[in-house]
């Protein structure tokens, strides 16, 4: 089910009352009911012929025992991409987003104010990556000769971390010359980011090779080492609020809520999720098993991205059931992201 073009317009209505009712009361929602909510001029028998082919199109399931339907996952996506009506959010809300962010503005204080923030606003998990490490900007560079064609690099950035590598070269360069590419370097690159530097640095690699400027292929091709990104390093995430989860039914069950706070202090794959979110920017939602991560089969994460110099470094977002108030849970995230985004800004 991809579109709701496929189903009329009276079962798309009765499916979206179905859903918020349940979001609303977290029973599976019986023909009754829906006859009685849905503001149509149905018997019950009608609604239970349209339950059923909504049943076999995968959209809503009946429980064990029970008589009424409750969404699936495909049921969730269709709704969120095709009925969800999102409300504005409530003047409250934003206001106690302004004055958590007003308490404390420094990084990387600022980050787990926002996860509290989501946290407390939603009654769920709240988390926050932290900022891509390609997104440190570049604040100075030495190279110094030594033995057998290596030269040692120190790369500062601007969050007073100090790197040291060792890099190979194809000819011996002489301390005078390496100050004088070291000179270059920090006159042109100063306050970029690596990932802008890399790029840059590339480019001039081809431009140089077509110029057939030897003393500047060695240059470039230095720096082009100097900067070359080792392999990515594992990120992290801020979390608040993991304990809320215990506190909805669907997620109540202790083995299941094991592998979840199992999943929460190994990290990686949650990371990995986080990461496809910062590609994709802007607000994402995954709804049950589209995580591809089997302890959220039962949880839903809706994240938005967050921008630091007009480029997006990380996503903030929450976790919690399936059954969750989408309509206010999407501009909430979305809307704490562009102030987190403004904040980080600022300083």
């Amino acid at each position: 089910m991809n579109s709701s073009q496929e189903i009329d317009q009276r079962t798309q209505h009765l499916l979206k009352v179905l859903i918020q009712k349940y979001i609303e009361e977290g029973r599976p929602v019986g023909s009754r009911a829906l006859s009685r909510d849905s503001g149509l001029n149905l018997s019950p028998a009608t609604i239970r012929n349209v339950m059923a082919d909504l049943e076999e199109l995968g959209l809503v399931t009946a429980p064990h025992t029970s008589a009424g339907r409750i969404p699936t996952s495909s049921g969730y996506r269709l709704f969120i991409d095709s009925l969800l009506t999102v409300q504005p959010l409530q003047i409250n809300k934003l206001e106690k987003i302004k004055e958590g962010f007003e308490i404390e503005r420094d990084s990387p204080l600022i980050l787990e104010t926002a996860s509290r923030v989501l946290s407390g606003l939603t009654s769920m998990a709240g988390l926050v990556s932290m900022p891509k490490r390609e997104m440190v900007n570049f604040r100075h560079i030495e190279f110094l000769p030594l033995s057998n064609l290596r030269v040692l690099v120190i790369l500062v950035t601007n969050e007073q971390e100090v790197q040291n590598r060792v890099i190979n070269v194809q000819r011996p360069y002489s301390a005078a010359e390496l100050v004088q590419i070291s000179n270059y370097l920090n006159q042109t690159f100063e306050g970029k980011s690596l990932a802008e530097v890399r790029k840059i640095i590339v480019a001039e690699l081809k431009d140089t090779q077509q110029k057939v400027n030897n003393e500047m292929i060695g240059a470039v091709e230095m720096a082009h080492k100097a900067f070359k990104s080792e392999k990515k390093p594992a990120g992290d995430y801020v979390l608040s609020g993991e304990t809320n989860l215990m506190g909805f039914d669907e997620l109540a069950d202790m083995g299941q809520l094991r592998q979840l706070f199992d999943a929460f202090n190994q990290k990686q794959e949650i990371i990995h999720i986080l990461d496809r979110c910062v590609e994709a920017e802007g607000v994402q939602v995954y709804i049950g098993a589209e995580s591809g991560y089997e302890p959220l089969d039962n949880c839903s994460i809706v994240t938005s991205s967050y921008r630091l110099d007009d480029e997006t470094v990380g996503v903030l977002g929450v976790i919690g059931p399936t059954r969750m108030e989408y309509e206010q849970v999407i501009p909430l995230v979305d809307v704490t992201a562009k102030i987190l985004s403004s904040a980080l800004n600022q300083k």
